[in-house]
C-alpha cells in the first residue's frame, strides 16, 4: 500500500516500507530491544530477525486521517517491558511524524519473546 499526502503544489507517496523501515531503526536503537522479530505462522516460532530486515518485523495500516504501526520484537532479559514499550512508542511516533509529515494514530507494541545473554 502507498499512503499519499497533497496539496495544491502537488502529491506525493510513500510506501509502508519507509514508514517500517523508520519504525524499525527507531525501536532497535531503545534501550531493552535485542532485535526485530518474526513469528513463524505455520509452526508459531518467533524469529529475531537480522539488522537488514527490520521492517519484516513491523506492519503498517493505512487509516482514514493517519497510520497505524505495529511492532513486534524481542527484549533483553532484566529490562522492565512497560518502560521500553513506552518509550518506543514515544520515539516512533514523533520520529515517524516529524520525518514523513503524517498522523501516526497508534503504535502497537508487541513483546514476541525475551533473550536472556
Amino acid at each position: 500500500m502507498v499512503l499519499k499526502t497533497g496539496s495544491n503544489l502537488g502529491e506525493v507517496s510513500i510506501a509502508n516500507g519507509v514508514i517500517s523501515e523508520i519504525a524499525g531503526a527507531v525501536a532497535t536503537k531503545c534501550y531493552g530491544v535485542v532485535g526485530m522479530a518474526s513469528r513463524n505462522k505455520k509452526d508459531g516460532i518467533v524469529n529475531l530477525l537480522k539488522s537488514d530486515s527490520m521492517s519484516r518485523g513491523i506492519n503498517v495500516f493505512i487509516e482514514d486521517d493517519g497510520v497505524v504501526v505495529e511492532i513486534h520484537l524481542i527484549v533483553e532479559y532484566g529490562v522492565n517491558i512497560n518502560t521500553v514499550c513506552r518509550s518506543i512508542v514515544n520515539r516512533v511516533r514523533y520520529t515517524i511524524e516529524n520525518a514523513v509529515g503524517i498522523k501516526v494514530n497508534r503504535v502497537n507494541v508487541r513483546v514476541e519473546g525475551v533473550r536472556v545473554d
